[in-house]
C-alpha cells in the first residue's frame, strides 16, 4: 500500500470512527436494533467519505459486545459507566472493541483516534480521560505491543 493509498484508507476509518461515535451516542439516548443505526446513519452526509464496512464493523461489534465492554470499562476507570458522559462512553467502546476485537488495528491508532474524538467532541478534559482509560487497557488486552 502507498504512502497516500494509506493515509486515504486511514481517513476513511476516521470519518467512519466520527460516525460510529454520533451512532452510539444517539443509541444511548434512544436505545434501538444496531440495523437501525446503520440504516440512519448511512445517510448521513459524511458516509460518501467513510469506509462503510468499518462503520458496519463498529456498530455492530460494540453493540454484540456491549455488555463486557462495559464490564471492562467498569475496571479500567474510576466511576461505572452508567456515570460516564454519553460521548466519553461510545469513544472508549469504541477504542475498547478496537483494542479487544480488531487486532490489524495498531493499540497506538486506536488510542490517537479515540483522543482525538475526544477533543473535538467531548468535555474540555475529557481527552485526558479517555487516553487513560485506553491506555490501561491496552497493557492488559495488547502487552505484546504495549
Amino acid at each position: 500500500m502507498s504512502a497516500q493509498s494509506a493515509r486515504e484508507y486511514s481517513g476513511t476509518r476516521t470519518v467512519a470512527r466520527k460516525l460510529a461515535l454520533q451512532a452510539l451516542y444517539r443509541w444511548q439516548l434512544n436505545a434501538c436494533p444496531w440495523q437501525d443505526l446503520l440504516q440512519e446513519f448511512g445517510e448521513a452526509e459524511d458516509m460518501a467519505r467513510a469506509d462503510r464496512e468499518y462503520f458496519r464493523a463498529l456498530i455492530e461489534g460494540v453493540w454484540h459486545a456491549r455488555e463486557a465492554l462495559d464490564t471492562q470499562l467498569a475496571s479500567l476507570a474510576d466511576r461505572e459507566p452508567r456515570f460516564l458522559d454519553p460521548i466519553e462512553h461510545a469513544i472508549l467502546l469504541i477504542g475498547l472493541y478496537e483494542l479487544s476485537a480488531r487486532p490489524e488495528v495498531p493499540y497506538r491508532v486506536a488510542i490517537n483516534e479515540a483522543v482525538g474524538l475526544a477533543k473535538r467532541f467531548g468535555a474540555t478534559d475529557g481527552y485526558k480521560f479517555v487516553n487513560a482509560v485506553l491506555d490501561r487497557a491496552a497493557r492488559v488486552l495488547r502487552p505484546a505491543e504495549h
